[in-house]
């Protein structure tokens, strides 16, 4: 991922992954609202605050005299975050006179639009009508390109034979730290290995770093490498050090990329001074890495499926206490939030925008109990049109079945595991949103779907609604310990659950406990996403040319 500037690696400090992107903007076919000339374009930007859900102004581009077809040098370039949902706007004026007052010039359109949206779309590139006075206002063509000058990663492993020893009462605990060299000749830490306890012939583990890490993208920048003694009271004591840069590890393993470590200080005080030790590398690998814009900006679609819970324990719907209370006057009930939470996000990168939605626990009007039933009743097709779809199907089926029991996520998660076992190619990723109010009564057998589906094209996202202990649900988030079934564990961690509640405060409006809830739950997928794309050894598809404009 691509970093904003000024946020460089710095120890003891936090910073947001995020990818950059350059948008650019055109127009075409506008509208003229000059007597005696052609309109004078200017597009200004604007993006949405999810706390407020004001737009303020992110930019304006330059001014084209007498142009209908105009191509923006101005670019703006901003952060793009998955998991958010990035409202933008796009309006264009015809310049009147020197004066930033909006209000002074006159209006052409506008459009509004998310900028998961334009990055969705083939090639990164969306093309428009403006909406404006007139019916016929002129189209708007928006462009998003990542930046990142270079994606590049490196895998390499390093051993050191004949150490210094530093510890009186053993050996030395030595690590490496590598350094990238700035252009006023200063160093910064960029990574640093494991510590090998009491050894002076240390073997460190394989370790992967992207190369504009250590060099940013230059492959010619020096690389400084330490080996410290690591002490228990948090000092360190210089081994020695050595200079190299990615062109020399190029090379792979051999006498280029043997390194003597030298202890300044030492080479200072003794004539025969030699070296503190030898550095080895022993495996270099360098590959290109794709990014989740990468995937998505050559076809890869996502797919959203919803599960809701028609357990009894949500309570009776037609109270008002009920979780699944529809509130003809009120906020949408936490079912809905989430749905509409994760949704509106995901849809944005699904191109036919049909979800399927399943309920689980429900008793149906033949007294039997089903697990994974389809909301819209149609057990062959559960796909529903658009979140506004789901939304209905859910309200809908709250009609027409009874709150029951017990709380099974299996067989939802089976089910999805199914459509995701059909596309392996890269072409599909699935999305399960589950949204539950207690603890599920099919544990081993979730755990074993979870290892099953975790071989596939998919990342579950579960939500829990209520005041119910969820404690048992941290099982099946496998962040520390990796989920497991009958001595068998999950490829990769495709669990994320939050409880609703967390981001629900006094004082604060549905829309910003939902925005809030998106961020989280969704932060992971891009990540999930590129671990099963990598270990499959699937790359993304070729970009095809762009349309003429």
């Amino acid at each position: 991922m691509a970093y904003p500037q000024g946020q460089q690696f710095q120890a003891g400090s936090s910073a947001v992954p995020s990818s950059q992107v350059e948008i650019s903007v055109s127009c075409r076919s506008l509208r003229d609202c000059d007597m005696l000339s052609k309109s004078d374009p200017m597009v200004v930007v604007f993006c949405k605050d999810s706390k407020s859900d004001q737009y303020y102004e992110f930019g304006r581009s330059e001014v084209i005299q007498d142009n209908l077809n105009p191509d923006f040098v101005k670019k703006f370039v901003m952060n793009y975050f998955f998991e958010e949902s990035q409202k933008l706007k796009f309006e264009v004026y015809d310049v009147d006179a020197k004066t930033a007052r909006l209000d002074a010039h006159d209006f052409i359109g506008r459009i509004e639009v998310s900028l998961g949206e334009i990055v969705g779309s083939p090639n990164g590139v969306m093309k428009r009508p403006l909406k404006g006075p007139v019916a016929k206002n002129g189209d708007i063509i928006i462009r998003a390109e990542e930046m990142s000058n270079c994606k590049e990663i490196i895998t390499l492993q390093f051993k050191a034979n004949k150490l210094d020893k530093k510890d009186f009462f053993g050996k030395s605990d030595p690590y490496l730290e590598f350094q990238r060299s700035n252009e006023d000749g200063s160093f910064t830490v960029v990574h640093r290995t494991e510590v090998i306890k009491n050894s002076l012939n240390p073997t460190w583990q394989p370790f992967t770093v992207p190369v504009k890490t250590l060099c940013n993208g230059d492959h010619a920048r020096v690389i400084k490498v330490v080996c410290n003694d690591w002490n228990s009271d948090g000092s360190v004591d210089l081994i020695g050090e050595f200079t190299t840069t990615i062109s020399e590890i190029s090379r792979g393993p051999g006498s280029s990329n043997q390194y003597g470590l030298i202890n300044p200080k030492k080479k200072e005080k003794k004539k025969k001074y030699v070296d503190s030790g030898q550095v080895y590398l022993m495996s270099n690998k360098i590959e290109y890495q794709h990014t989740f814009l990468d995937y998505i900006q050559t076809g890869t679609q996502m797919n959203f499926t919803v599960a809701i819970d028609f357990t009894a324990s949500n309570g009776n719907p037609s109270n008002p206490s009920s979780l699944h209370y529809l509130n003809p006057y009120g906020s949408p009930n936490q079912y809905s939030a989430a749905i509409m939470a994760v949704g509106e996000i995901i849809q944005d990168y699904d191109s036919d925008k049909l979800f399927p939605a399943l309920g689980f626990g429900a008793r149906m009007s033949d007294n039997n109990v089903y697990h994974d039933f389809a909301l819209n009743f149609n057990p062959n097709d559960p796909q529903c049109q658009g979140i506004k779809g789901v939304l209905d199907a859910y309200y809908h089926s709250l009609k027409n079945v009874q709150l029951y029991g017990p709380t099974n996520f299996s067989p939802v998660i089976n089910r999805v595991a199914g459509f995701a076992a059909q596309q392996q190619d890269g072409s599909n990723y699935h999305v399960l949103l589950i949204i539950t109010d207690g603890v599920i009564t099919d544990m081993e057998q979730t755990k074993n779907a979870i290892v099953q589906a975790s071989r596939l094209p998919m990342s579950i996202i579960i939500v829990g609604v209520g005041d119910a202990d969820f404690e048992a649900m941290n099982i099946l988030d496998g962040d520390d310990v990796r989920v497991s079934s009958n001595g068998q564990y999950a490829d990769r961690d495709i669990v994320q659950f939050v409880p609703f509640r967390d981001f629900i405060r006094n004082g604060t409006s549905m829309l910003t406990s939902q925005a809030a809830l998106a961020k989280e739950v969704l932060a992971e997928i891009p990540d999930q996403f590129l671990q099963y794309m990598k270990k499959k050894g699937v790359k993304p598809r070729t970009r095809t040319t762009a349309p003429p404009m």
